[in-house]
């Protein structure tokens, strides 16, 4: 009961303009969980495969490093380390949430599971902490839902869909992620640690493996959050007097 209380307190906190970005966010990504299901069942792995670990590891770009790792004939264990350097970035992550996004007690192993980039982000977009909560759970249950059945409908569709780049999925993502954060553009501190990031990105393409370079751009949002020294200098009406 304490559950679906809460979950109603929270769904009475969202507004169009926050649902209709859930909503995006939950598409492109069951969209791309359509091409990862395709792709582990024609690299060989079985149709239950890519449905169980869309639950359990709920994290995207390492499920796709692994079954590609493994398909390419590589160490399960170098596969796995792979991926969890790849989710390394959820660190920065959970501390750039505001306290109160996430209760303590039995929530936060929920909410740690269901911790990743769009959530967040829908998560710091908003103004206020009961919206930051509503953004952050009403996402993370609904990739947890979109994920697992786009990855199942695309492991039925892979034995008829060889070529799943043909679709075009993969491009379905950050076109709405981008659209989502293009608003934050106008801030110039914003502006700067974005534009940082895509330099450090794109410096370490050609020498790191794939997601490494995302996990390196985090830097620049990194020096974004430091305190400058006007911050840590306190204001006039501050000052004891």
């Amino acid at each position: 009961m304490f559950i679906i209380i809460d979950m109603r307190s929270i769904w009475r906190t969202l507004d169009p303009g926050i649902l209709r970005g859930i909503a995006l966010v939950c598409l492109s990504v069951g969209a791309i969980g359509v091409s990862y299901g395709a792709i582990a069942v024609t690299k060989g792995f079985p149709l239950w495969f890519p449905v169980l670990s869309a639950l359990v590891v709920l994290a995207g770009a390492s499920e796709f490093l692994f079954v590609g790792i493994i398909a390419a004939g590589g160490n399960p264990i170098t596969a796995v380390l792979v991926g969890l350097l790849v989710n390394a970035r959820h660190l920065p992550y959970g501390l750039a949430l505001p306290p109160g996004v996430v209760r303590p007690g039995w929530q936060r192993f929920l909410a740690t599971h269901l911790m990743n980039d769009e959530s967040v982000v829908l998560a710091l977009a908003e103004p206020d902490l009961p919206r930051q909560r509503a953004a952050y759970w009403t996402c993370g249950l609904g990739m947890l839902v979109c994920w697992p059945a786009g990855a199942l409908v695309g492991a039925l569709a892979g034995n008829f869909v060889h070529d799943t780049d043909a679709l075009g999925l993969d491009a379905m993502f950050p076109a709405v992620i981008l659209a989502l954060i293009l608003p934050a553009m106008k801030d110039l501190g914003v502006r700067h640690a974005a534009l940082g990031g895509c330099v450090i990105a794109l410096v370490s393409v050609p020498f790191t493996p794939p997601g490494l370079p995302e996990l390196l751009a985090l830097g620049a949002v990194a020096l974004k959050l430091l305190p400058t020294r006007d911050d840590r200098t306190p204001r006039p009406e501050e000052a004891a007097p």
